[in-house]
């Protein structure tokens, strides 16, 4: 039995993998495989598109005054993450005393930041290297989340998860305790469940990690969720600057603008609805009602339905603009349809004026 504190890294490196294509690639060089819930009951939970698991190897790095044995390990999402998982495996008798020191080095010691990016780098660039054409749009969009999980298969009772799950030595406030401790769950004796914005801490005595897996599903939406709302930010940045470009323009030159303009943002409503259902539909817990719970906590703690709505606010912005545009495109048209039956009615009286003078 082992305990160990995980360290994620997730990074958003292209628009969508193909997964299949994934695994045909990697399989000739490391070891991977579909995720699936080990306690999970046939269609309990469902996940269209399993990630692909592979495994990175095992290092080991210097933390503090002690060396400890690291095991790495990734996930390729269809939607386009890449998501590390730094493994510190703990020694055997590792004291809470220990654990807790620990949990505060590797939140306050910069050096150490320094040197697990750098790990996380190469270990990324080594993924995306075996990726090839699996990626669809690739590339680093500036899209990351970093968490930490406490992993326990011993768990003394007496042990105060508060101190780690905040990385804080000090005494802190009831309300504080109560704060941190709100999202708890446990199923029977044997294990225990707590969820905060920054950290979590998951104790099975039997080592199942379908817990950090549902966890790390909630993580991925609140990346994606995250980049697009972005995304979309910058899009009705642009969209405004392109309509004042428009309206500087002669009349018959701002149709084409106009035209152009409201194409992009059609595109960008349909992708962007396309990409929001693939998120929101990437895992769907139906029958287990302790995952449900404990994933519905999660996505409730990284405040992935208010990304949700900050979304759709900015697509129905877009959405009046493209129809106040089309009104401007109906309008002005019309005027220039006038314009032209008046041109045509004075041709025609111009022609006919010489016939009626002789």
């Amino acid at each position: 039995m082992s305990n160990s504190i995980w360290l994620y890294r997730l990074y958003d490196v292209a628009e969508e993998i193909k997964l299949d294509i994934v695994e045909q690639t990697l399989a000739h060089t490391k070891l991977t495989s579909r995720l699936r819930l080990s306690r999970a009951r046939l269609k309990s939970i469902h996940i269209p598109n399993p990630p692909v698991t592979v495994e990175l190897g095992e290092e080991w790095i210097k933390l503090g005054r002690r060396d400890f044995r690291v095991r790495f390990t990734g996930k390729i999402y269809d939607l386009g993450v890449v998501s590390l998982i730094m493994h510190i495996l703990l020694p055997m008798g590792f004291s809470y005393q220990e654990i807790r020191d620990l949990a505060v080095y590797l939140s306050e010691n910069e050096e150490t930041e320094g040197i697990t990016e750098g790990i996380f780098q190469s270990k990324l660039e080594e993924v995306i290297k075996g990726l090839g054409k699996a990626m669809i749009h690739p590339g680093l969009r500036g899209a990351e989340e970093d968490y930490i999980l406490f992993f326990f298969q011993e768990w003394n009772q007496d042990w105060d998860p508060v101190p780690l799950l905040l990385a804080e030595p000090e005494p802190v406030s009831p309300q504080v305790r109560r704060e941190t401790l709100q999202h708890s769950f446990s199923y029977g004796p044997d294990d225990l469940t707590i969820i905060t914005w920054a950290s979590a801490l998951v104790y099975d005595a039997a080592g199942s990690h379908d817990i950090p897996d549902l966890l790390e599903f909630a993580l991925t939406q609140l990346l994606e969720l995250r980049y697009y709302d972005n995304l979309l930010s910058e899009e009705m940045g642009k969209m405004y600057d392109d309509i004042e470009e428009a309206e500087r323009v002669t009349q018959l030159r701002r149709l084409g603008h106009y035209r152009h303009i409201m194409n992009r943002l059609m595109e960008l409503v349909v992708d962007i609805n396309e990409i929001l259902e693939r998120i929101q539909n990437s895992l769907k817990v139906t029958e287990d009602v302790f995952y449900a719970r404990v994933y519905g906590a999660a996505l409730s703690v990284f405040r992935t339905r208010a990304w949700v709505e900050s979304i759709q606010r900015k697509l129905s912005v877009i959405m009046q603009n493209y129809t106040m545009l089309s009104n401007r495109l109906v309008n002005q048209q019309s005027v220039l349809l006038e314009l032209a039956i008046v041109l045509l009615f004075l041709l025609e009286i111009f022609l006919t004026l010489p016939s009626l003078i002789h």
